[in-house]
């Protein structure tokens, strides 16, 4: 198995609906190319992401050519009872027997102690010796220091998927090369996601954006592989959005090479211009925006506030949120639960209400 996988949380769209032709075109691709790791979750693309792999992956190509990776979110279920007739649906909305790698969720102190209560863990372990999962793991984002105590109450966790990229390295929220560290000490193989940051390490200042692409190579380049070339990690994800994209990164991951000292000297120079201006750490995994009473469009505001912050507002075309607007939160808090940066969404949508009018 090679070690580039397919997220499937941002599919192309065509007018609010997977568009299931490119899908299927970008499907045949990856598998031509030997690539064979696909990634989803239930509440993708609102459900969507699920029955798309269906169509365009489960039901044309034999079920032992392809490897798939689902997960067991909080949002879709309350207790214990709940939780294999969900498992079931989600097997039943991909159209398989049985998973390949099966995850918890978003694994973080605020979301752990649910997975507990409800035994996740146990009726994981218990799924995986009926053979419907064959590897059982987590997705996560907190602190090194809460993964490690999750790894020795959960010996059952068998790989871990954690946010990797070389803006998150040494963050001191979201600890990439610590949570790294911690998963090599527990002999736990490291999926990374998130790997050029939501889209953010391809649409870099121009300053930064200029060292990595004068050597001829793009920033996803530099990205994907920064990510695939440290050890302890087995699988690097990206969420390709379009054929385009798919074909730019299997061209650099089919004969993988790592990073050079150069390439590495490089990605450090770039690191120095991210770190001098300070954005708003969002990936867009819209996790906030599922659990927003007013459908806030939290993302795409961030994304905004974010250029505005890089690039001055005269140079950032502003869109019209409506009623989805920043002016309209009501400071539930609620988003600040769900958000796996840690962001302190309340206060930046009411510094956005201000900027953006």
């Amino acid at each position: 198995m090679k070690n580039f996988g397919f997220g499937l949380m941002r599919l192309p769209m065509l007018g609010g609906e997977v568009d299931i032709e490119q899908v299927k075109k970008m499907v045949d691709r990856f598998m031509e190319e030997g690539f064979t790791y696909f990634d989803t979750a239930h509440p993708y693309i609102g459900g969507k992401s699920e029955l798309a792999i269906r169509e365009c992956l489960v039901e044309r190509y034999p079920r032992e050519s392809f490897v798939l990776a689902d997960k067991l979110s909080s949002s879709f279920f309350k207790t214990e009872e709940e939780i294999r007739p969900l498992f079931e649906k989600e097997l039943e909305a991909c159209g398989v027997e049985y998973f390949d790698y099966f995850l918890m969720h978003s694994q973080s102190r605020n979301s752990y102690p649910k997975y507990c209560d409800c035994r996740a863990y146990e009726i994981g372990a218990e799924l995986k010796a009926e053979g419907k999962i064959k590897h059982l793991g987590l997705s996560f984002h907190d602190t090194a220091e809460y993964l490690e105590k999750i790894l020795t109450e959960k010996p059952m966790v068998e790989f871990v998927q954690i946010q990797f990229n070389y803006a998150d390295y040494d963050d001191a929220e979201n600890q990439s090369g610590k949570c790294l560290e911690v998963c090599r000490k527990f002999g736990k193989p490291a999926i990374v996601m998130e790997p050029v940051r939501g889209g953010a390490l391809v649409d870099l200042p121009a300053e930064a954006k200029e060292i990595l692409e004068s050597t001829g190579k793009s920033c996803a380049n530099y990205a994907i592989r920064y990510a695939a070339s440290f050890d302890g990690i087995f699988m690097v994800l990206s969420g390709m959005s379009s054929l385009e994209q798919l074909e730019e990164n299997i061209a650099f991951m089919k004969d993988f090479e790592p990073l050079s000292e150069e390439e590495f000297a490089a990605v450090d120079k770039v690191r120095e211009i991210l770190d001098s201006v300070e954005t708003i750490p969002c990936t867009a995994c819209k996790y906030c925006t599922e659990v927003c009473p007013k459908n806030i469009a939290i993302p795409s505001i961030f994304s905004t506030m974010n250029e505005i912050k890089r690039f001055g507002k005269e140079h950032v075309w502003i869109g019209e949120f409506g009623e989805r607007g920043p002016e309209n939160c009501i400071k539930c808090g609620k988003c600040e639960k769900a958000c796996p940066q840690r962001i302190a969404i309340r206060d930046e949508l009411a510094e956005a209400a201000k900027i953006l009018g």
